[in-house]
């Protein structure tokens, strides 16, 4: 793994909220032979205000002048850089990654299948894999034909698997699984998902809960890495 350096503390922040709306409802996760990805839920940019410490009225004892408080830590990441491939050793994914924004709508762009499957995507307005803040992959459940999808057998992670992210300045960003998580897209924890993080993390994020009623999905699958100290 690459020299690591302090960096910023990272995320998808206010910049990038009042510049665009960030509707992250992505298109599609529809049933059938055809699907998309879908994070299913709108992008919140910031993290909730801290509560606001109440004054100190009562005048203490003469004594020496309190030390300084010690300065935050944060945990040590990786300058930017754009990703390359994704590999997950323990389902044997192996993608090259694709490189996605916004729609002129502010949805989230996906990746679309035109008949051999489709890679993952990398979500731009992220941080980069190993940069401080979460890093946003996208990958389909299912393909055409009803092929598997990319990330069809994300439900197989258990902590401490290893992810692997190869980089455009040669290093590869090896992150470990923390756990994952199923959401209904009508509750899902945008900033749980999207929020700042004290270091660097990745977010795989996929479509789940198929209704043969509907032809739709009706939750995303979430996998929370971290990158491996």
């Amino acid at each position: 793994m690459k020299t690591r350096n302090p960096g910023r503390r990272g995320g998808l922040g206010a910049p990038t909220a009042a510049g665009i709306l960030l509707a992250l409802t992505l298109a599609g996760c529809a049933g059938g032979p055809a699907t998309t990805a879908d994070a299913g839920s709108q992008l919140s940019t910031s993290p909730p205000a801290a509560p606001t410490v109440p004054a100190v009225t009562a005048t203490p004892p003469a004594a020496a002048p309190a030390a300084a408080p010690p300065t935050e830590q944060l945990p040590p990441v990786l300058g930017a850089s754009a990703p390359v491939t994704l590999t997950i050793p323990l389902i044997g994914v192996r993608t090259d990654l694709l490189h996605l924004g916004l729609r002129e709508n502010g949805s989230l762009e996906v990746p679309e299948d035109t008949g051999s499957g489709t890679p993952a995507s990398w979500y731009n307005g992220s941080p980069t894999p190993g940069e401080r803040g979460p890093s946003v992959m996208l990958g389909h459940v299912n393909a055409l034909g009803g092929n598997k999808g990319v990330f069809a057998d994300l439900r197989q992670l258990t902590p401490g698997a290893e992810i692997n992210v190869s980089r455009t300045d040669g290093s590869i960003a090896v992150f470990t699984v923390d756990r994952g998580a199923l959401y209904s897209k009508n509750e899902f924890p945008t900033l749980e998902v999207y929020g700042n993080t004290p270091g660097a993390e990745l977010r795989l994020i996929t479509c789940d809960g198929y209704d043969p009623a509907t032809g739709l999905f009706d939750d995303n699958y979430v996998i929370y890495a971290t990158l491996k100290a």
